[in-house]
């Protein structure tokens, strides 16, 4: 298969499909390396084209339907456990976890994709934190941050705030 065409193909996969597809999975589906992969993400990119990395794999940004809402919130938590906990709260409401926000005092703004819409969603990432043994982007600014989510009403993202309040994450 031609790079080009095989480009042409991992979009329309990409479009496809509602979850992310990760890495590795698209270079099984293409009988290439991870690498490629990467590196044809990248020209796709390059070319204009939104393409989202996140915790769990590439995929194109959807739009949102016109029932739901956007909404953000302040929260500060430290430690594993009370990451799952929140997350697991917004899913639990019918929340979809778009992105992290942190205000870093030297680089600004940074956003880390996150598409986070289930509880099996929640345990992945939770998993892939402690096995990567990576550090959440809270962990710059001593827990605080900010998360973008959809909502499917107000009065759940009011339930979701409640909750989250009750529970000391809200600043």
């Amino acid at each position: 298969m031609v790079s080009e065409e095989r480009r042409q193909k991992i979009l329309a996969v990409l479009n496809a499909n509602e979850k992310p597809i990760t890495g590795t999975e698209l270079a099984d589906l293409f009988s290439v390396s991870r690498q490629v992969i990467v590196q044809d993400i990248a020209i796709i990119r390059a070319s204009g084209v939104s393409i989202l990395a996140t915790s769990n794999g590439y995929m194109t940004p959807k739009n949102v339907s016109s029932k739901k809402l956007i909404k953000t919130f302040v929260s500060q938590h430290k430690g594993i456990e009370r990451l799952r906990e929140e997350l697991l709260i917004i899913v639990e409401y019918g929340g979809k976890i778009i992105d992290v926000i942190v205000e870093h005092p030297i680089y600004g703004e940074i956003v880390g994709s996150l598409h986070i819409s289930t509880v099996e969603d929640v345990e992945q990432f939770v998993e892939k934190v402690q096995n990567v043994g990576a550090s959440p982007l809270s962990v710059l600014t001593q827990g605080a941050h900010i998360h973008t989510i959809e909502v499917p009403s107000e009065k759940l993202f009011n339930l979701i705030l409640t909750e989250l309040k009750a529970k000391g994450f809200i600043l």
